[in-house]
This record gives structure tokens, sequence and C-alpha cells, in this order.
């Protein structure tokens, strides 16, 4: 997959043209769920649901009743791990036409969690309609994209930094790694919140995440799926330059500002 392409093309789809997705290309893309894995190795369970035939919904969708669930146990780094094999998967589906949007409340939560046999400890983070998108949006879909500016993204320096907080990076100051931040600043989050900032401290790169009020459920941080997904922006874009890297957890001890904590860190190989 060009991930590049994918990410700079990929938008969240609402509407879709009410053409049925083919059984080949839905298995196609669950096999690819299943497989796609993330950088903690955490196990997560995937599965293909319809309104028909499982009773799932939501009501910000038009066109389609096909959509791609995913569980998991509710355990340290679940949030990222989740984000970031979703977020593989939703690519994968852009390569085959197919669109997609990340859907974390507005459906009816509990047919989904019956319909993926949640048990004790597990949790259903998000789910994603599969379909063709429609030429034209809804009306309720471009005020939704209008409410959440959803066409914006914060700028390079606001986002990345050089070392500490207190020293902004230009993209020219980033020492070959201007396109894997690139994507991360293109993704997508909850309420385009962009809750991502990342420090280059070398060979190493730390990601943090800045909190906003309410996210924060039953120990459930909903803005480190975001996380997950910037962690994942940034891998593929990685891929594409023929870089390794290698996840670990230990905080660098740089000093965070107000409602910003340490998530993880990318040594480059």
């Amino acid at each position: 997959m060009n991930y590049t392409e994918l990410i700079r093309k990929r938008r969240s789809v609402r509407t879709f043209d009410g053409r049925s997705v083919e059984a080949g290309v839905l298995q196609d893309i669950l096999g690819y769920a299943r497989k796609a894995g993330d950088p903690y190795d955490l196990p997560s369970e995937w599965k293909i649901l319809s309104t028909r035939e499982d009773g799932v919904s939501s009501p910000v969708i038009v066109g389609t009743d096909t959509f791609i669930a995913g569980k998991i146990k509710q355990v340290p780094h679940a949030e990222e791990a989740f984000g970031f094999a979703f977020e593989k998967t939703v690519l994968y589906a852009l390569s085959l036409g197919i669109g997609t949007t990340w859907i974390a409340g507005t459906m009816n939560r509990a047919a989904f969690e019956k319909a993926m046999g949640l048990s004790g400890g597990e949790v259903l983070p998000c789910v994603s309609p599969l379909g063709y998108p429609a030429e034209k949006m809804s009306v309720r879909e471009t005020m939704m994209r209008t409410g959440i500016k959803a066409d914006t993204r914060l700028g390079f320096s606001s986002l990345f930094f050089d070392g500490s907080f207190d020293k902004p990076l230009a993209p020219e100051s980033a020492g070959g790694l201007e396109l894997p931040l690139e994507l991360v600043r293109l993704s997508p989050s909850a309420v385009n919140k962009q809750p991502w900032r990342v420090v280059i401290d070398g060979d190493k790169v730390h990601f943090y995440e800045k909190h906003s009020k309410g996210y924060v459920t039953n120990g459930w941080d909903t803005q480190k799926i975001d996380i997950g997904i910037a962690m994942c922006h940034f891998a593929c874009g990685l891929e594409e330059l023929e870089k390794k890297a290698e996840l670990s957890v230990s905080d660098p001890g740089i000093s965070c500002p107000q409602d910003t904590e340490y998530v993880s860190t990318y040594t480059i190989k």
C-alpha cells in the first residue's frame, strides 16, 4: 500500500451509495484486521456485522448496513493497540475503494456489544461502517464535518518538538522524519482534538498525550486510541522510508506541559 497517498486521501465517510460490499471484499478486510497487529502485541478480535443479521446500527450512517467491529481486553496500552490495528485496517479498506469512519458514541452500543459477545474485562472501543462512498455527502454529514473543522489540522510546530517542549520543531530540522511526522499530523481523532504531541530526542521519538476533559471513563482513555492512530501513521511513514524502529515504554523524564502525559517511544534503528 502507498500509505502516504492513502492517508492524504482518506476522509470519514458517513454517506454511502447503497451498494452492498461484495462478500469476498468483506472477508479480505476481515482477514487483514485479524493479522494487522500492533506494536504492543495485544490480541484483539474482529467481526463483520450487519443491521439485518445482527441488529446493529448507527443513526449517523446512511446507505450501508455493514460494519466492522473489534474488541480487546482492557489492559495497559489496549487503547493505543486498538487504535493502531483499527487504523491499519481502515487504510487497507480504503485501498480497496471502501469508505469508513470511526464511531465510538453514535451507535447502538448494546447491540454491537451483544453481537461481539463481549465478556468480562473486554471492551468494544469503536466500530466502522463499510461501504462505497456516495458522490455527495448528506446535509447532516456536511454539518458534522463543519462543526468539528474536520479538514483542518494544527501546524507542524504546534505538535512536534526538538528535545523538549520548549523548542518547537521545524520540518527542515526533523532529521529525515518529515514524512512520518507529517502523516502523524494528518491523523484523524475524536472531535478532531489532535491530542498527540511528539518530542524528537536524537534517535528516539517520544509520543505524548495532551488530555482534554471528558475522555476518560472507568479507566478507559478514548484519546489514547487517537495516539494509537498517530503511532500507526508514524510507523507507516517509516515503512515507506524503509526505516525500522523499536517501541518501548520508558519515560525519558522530559518536563511536560500541564495535562500532557508520556505514552511511548520509538527508537529509530
